[in-house]
């Protein structure tokens, strides 16, 4: 397994902690006794914020699109190339390297990957790899990389969405449970390795997680 890079992050980041369905989704997902009603509004979204963050946790990746750019800064996997954050588009991209950040890279130094934005042929995947070209002039080392972009996925892949769904409809269903929704921990009670389903279709998605530096 290659070595996992760490990140720096600089700036902020915008449009990035949004749940992966909407409530209207949720409520259409749970049937018309709930989708007639806005008596459990908040409950539900509770529920969404807390299937979102703990599919996060699962897949080490978020799905969300960020569309203004930040930098974030990574430590080299070698010398041709480095891991970093899913970034959905190359407009606004910048990628320096060197001490203090100080040499910038030209397209013709760097190839992105996944290739074409496919993964096992499915396409919409974010770039998630930099790495060196042979016949560009620069290497990686021990600086690492800083790269400024818009972070995320285009679009929440439709698995995701449905995972959500699911995980949200268990978090709703033990609403009544001690403390209720709002008393669970960070990532919620409900788990995605406790629900088959949901496990499943997020099993594409999982990555190596990146460690913050």
């Amino acid at each position: 397994m290659p070595p996992t890079a760490q990140i720096r992050m600089t700036g902020s980041v915008a449009n990035m902690g949004a749940p992966y369905a909407s409530l209207e989704e949720l409520k259409a997902y749970m049937g018309q006794s709930i989708q007639d009603s806005d008596a459990y509004d908040a409950v539900l979204s509770q529920a969404l914020d807390s299937a979102s963050r703990e599919i996060e946790a699962h897949c080490n990746r978020q799905f969300n699109k960020d569309i203004v750019v930040t930098a974030r800064e990574y430590d080299a996997g070698t010398a041709t190339w480095a891991d970093v954050d899913d970034f959905w588009t190359t407009t606004g991209l910048v990628i320096e390297s060197g001490s203090g950040f100080s040499i910038p890279w030209d397209t013709a130094d760097y190839r992105l990957r996944p290739l074409n934005g496919v993964v096992d042929g499915k396409s919409g995947w974010p770039y998630s790899k930099v790495c060196a070209t042979s016949a560009g002039r620069y290497r990686l080392d021990r600086y690492g990389l800083r790269v400024t972009a818009k972070w995320g996925w285009d679009s929440v892949p439709p698995p995701v969405k449905q995972a959500c769904l699911i995980m949200a409809a268990e978090t709703f269903a033990i609403k009544d449970a001690p403390f209720g929704v709002a008393g669970m921990d960070q990532f919620g009670v409900v788990r995605v390795r406790d629900n088959r389903m949901a496990r499943t279709k997020l099993g594409p998605y999982i990555r190596n997680a990146v460690m913050v530096g």
